[in-house]
Order: C-alpha cells, then structure tokens, then sequence
C-alpha cells in the first residue's frame, strides 16, 4: 500500500474544496496519506468532506523563529548527511536568484519535514508548484524520495520560469487542471510528457441537485439563508411585477476574480430589470468592494455572506438563477485555472456567466452552456447578465446544457482514475472485481 507525504500551503482551506475531494478520494483507493500543511488554518468553518478525512495533519513552523528549536533539532540530524551539502547548493542558487526570506523559510520548513516524516513514506507530493513545491523539492533532495506535483493557477502563472523549468526536471509527474496550463508547463519542460492533463471534477454524491434535501446547512450558519430571503422576499417590479432573479458568485475577494468589474456591470443594468446579488467568499479586498457597491448605488441589492461552508454554499446556488465570475489576469499574471465554483454552479442548474480566459472556455461553449465575455469587459458583462435576467426561456436553456456537459464530462469519478494510476492504485473497475469475488 502506498504511502504518500501530501504538502499543502493551508489545511483545511474552505476555497479549497477540490482539493479535499481529492484526498477523501484517494484514500477511498487505499493511498495511505500523511498531510503536511505550510501553514495553519484560518477559516472559522470547514466543510463537512474535511471532518471525513482519515488522514493526519502535521503542521511544519508557519515561520521558523516561532519554534525555533524544531528547527535546530531537525538541522542538528541532517548535517551530517551527504544529501544536506547537495541541497544547500541547489538551495543557494535558488536563493541567489530570489533573496528572499520566503526562500529561508522553505529551507528550514523542508529540514522540518525531513526529520519528521513517517518511517514508511515511499512518495512526497505537493499541491501548488510554488512555495509547497519548493519544500517538497528540497525535502526530496535532502531524503531521496521522488516527488510529485499538482499545479493549479496562480502557483504557475506567478512562479519564474526558472524555477518552473528546475521543478520540472528533477519531478516524477506534473498533474495540472487546465489544457492553458498543460501547454505551457510542457514548453517549459526538457520531458512535456511528464505534465498531464487531469482535470478536478467534482463529487456528485455530494452535489446532486436532484436531492437538495440531502444536504442540510449546520445550524450555526443557516440564519444567513434566511436572512437573504427576508431582506428580498417581498420585492418585485413595481411596473412588471416579476420576481427577484438572484444572481450569485462564489469566490475569494482578490483582484483575478474581477469583482470591481463585475459591481460596475451590476450598476450599469436597466432600472426595470430586478435582481439581487450575493457574494460567497472571504479576501483581503472585501471590505473596498463593498464601498464600491454604496458608491455605485446598489449596496441595497448587495448580499455579502463572507466565507461559508459547502453546505451553505449549495443553499444558495438552489436559490439562484445566474453565476457570475468576471476573472481576469492581473498585471503580475496570477489568473483563475478553471475554476470548481463554475462546476459546482452549473451541477446545480444555475446558468454562468464568466470570462472567457484560461480553462474556462474548456467548460462553458459560449451560447451553448453558458455565456463567455472578454475579461474587463463590464459593457459586455451588462449585455450578458441583462440577456439571462429578460430571457428565462434561455437562461433554463443554458442551465439544462450546463448541468448535463459538467455531470457527464467533469465527473471526479473519472477524473481520479489518472491520479490513481500514478500512485499505482488499483482501479475502479479492478476495485470492483475484488469486491465481487469476495
């Protein structure tokens, strides 16, 4: 049975989910996980797939001077190995390059966990070739156990060349989301077929939009839902009397999601159309966008929940109509993959809207299962919400199409296969063979 050291920067993360259902998976295959997080948690929920994750958690020192000691302890053990002076070299021309304290600290993480990994690990696999896959690289040089890597967004588009190229070449395989990402991480790699193309797929034991009843939100966060209700429930058009259409986007507060855009968009659409918006997600930018939307006059139709667990989440994707996600690349190229909101939306027969960058046109076909419009365009954006606002014949149209494309060919069930392939797990068909001989 394999056992795999697992490198995450956070653990557990709300805007993580496809993450977890990842590990929840792979355990379920036999893979015996150890995680390893950068960092410790910071969100006040989980969802509810990290309370049935087996696997334990060892948090390595979020910085080095706050347990300096483990730090010492572990660099007393390894100085006297030959593999310590080969990563100290690869190291120093790392830091040669990036003269940072970041750099430092994965050293001393990466020493860390070195000294503390089980017995019985057999691979080291990291999720985000960025920082967590600095550590897991040097941890691979300083033990000699082969390392792999999933690669998402930001931790690619972000991330030196240089350095992409380093982490390549010396990785046994690369897992990326997106056919964007794929192409450019094989340009950067002297072995392009070492970087495969798996997309995250999503769980739909768990977003079954057939059953919603099977899902219940915890109690310490189901006045949200009914606080959104009471604030809208008795609003229509005065001049049509028509309904409330809730438009919905779930996401962290940060420049690539283009919420700044998407306000500006919201505040341009006719006066006879009636909607409300509700945003799901935390973000260090948060507080300026609601200042924003008072500034623009709509704070009134503005919903702003916060950060929530999934069984909130998918309360308010059933009370929704429209998904809206205006990502954008931003100036230091950090930019969205393809990401699993847009999956879960659409799972749940809502209509999306989203820019038509990355991965994401390798899930919506514009007209077809969704609206595609350019990045940072907010008079298109307007033109797109608008059109799915007037026209319910279209937007049920577009949700039907949705639903059908992302349940048939954005399954985890099938996705999980390659990763299980790589780490040598058994197949579900072969799984299902056992099971029947027994």
């Amino acid at each position: 049975m394999t056992k795999v050291a697992l490198v995450l920067k956070g653990y557990p993360r709300l805007s993580e989910t496809f993450i977890a259902q990842e590990i929840k998976a792979l355990e379920q295959r036999g893979l015996q996980i150890q995680l390893v997080s950068l960092r410790h948690p910071t969100d006040s929920h989980v969802h509810p797939i990290h309370q049935e994750i087996k696997a334990p958690v060892n948090y390595l020192p979020e910085y080095l001077h706050q347990e300096p000691w483990r730090v010492i302890k572990a660099l007393v053990k390894v100085i006297p190995k030959s593999t310590f002076w080969r990563l100290l070299a690869v190291w120093w021309q790392d830091f040669k390059r990036d003269r940072t304290r970041n750099r430092l600290r994965r050293l001393g993480q990466a020493l860390v966990l070195a000294v503390e990994l089980p017995a019985a690990t057999q691979w080291l696999y990291a999720h985000f070739i960025h920082t967590p896959g600095s550590v897991t690289r040097y941890t691979s040089l300083l033990t000699g156990l082969p390392w792999s890597c999933s690669a998402h967004a930001k931790d690619i588009w972000t991330t030196p060349q240089w350095e992409l190229a380093e982490k390549l070449n010396e990785l046994t395989w690369l897992a990326t989301c997106t056919q964007a990402n794929q192409q450019y991480l094989q340009s950067l790699s002297a072995t392009p077929e070492k970087v495969m193309l798996v997309y995250h797929g999503l769980d739909f034991n768990r977003f079954n939009a057939k059953t919603p009843s099977n899902i219940s939100a915890p109690s310490n966060i189901s006045d949200s839902v009914v606080s959104v209700d009471d604030k809208f429930s008795n609003e229509t058009n005065e001049e049509t009397n028509s309904p409330v259409v809730q438009l919905i986007s779930v996401g962290r507060a940060v420049a690539k999601k283009g919420y700044d855009v998407l306000l500006q968009a919201l505040a341009q659409l006719p006066n006879e159309l009636n909607w409300r918006f509700v945003h799901i997600g935390g973000g260090p930018l948060l507080a300026g966008l609601k200042q924003q939307a008072i500034r623009l006059g709509i704070a009134n139709q503005v919903v702003w929940l916060g950060a929530q667990p999934q069984a909130e989440v998918l309360a308010q994707y059933r009370q929704s109509a429209i998904f809206v996600l205006a990502s954008k690349i931003t100036e230091d190229g950090d930019r969205d993959g393809l990401p699993n909101v847009l999956m879960e939306a659409q799972s749940q027969g809502v209509a999306c809207i989203a820019s038509n960058i990355s991965g994401i046109p390798e899930l919506i076909i514009d007209e077809k299962t969704g609206l595609l419009v350019p990045q940072d365009d907010v008079t298109a954006l307007t033109h797109a919400i608008a059109k799915l606002i007037s026209d319910s014949e279209f937007r049920h149209q577009l949700a039907a199409a949705g639903q059908q494309r992302v349940t048939t060919e954005f399954s985890l069930n099938t996705t999980i296969e390659r990763l299980a392939q790589q780490f040598g797990l058994a197949s579900s068909e072969q799984i299902g063979v056992e099971k029947r001989g027994k």
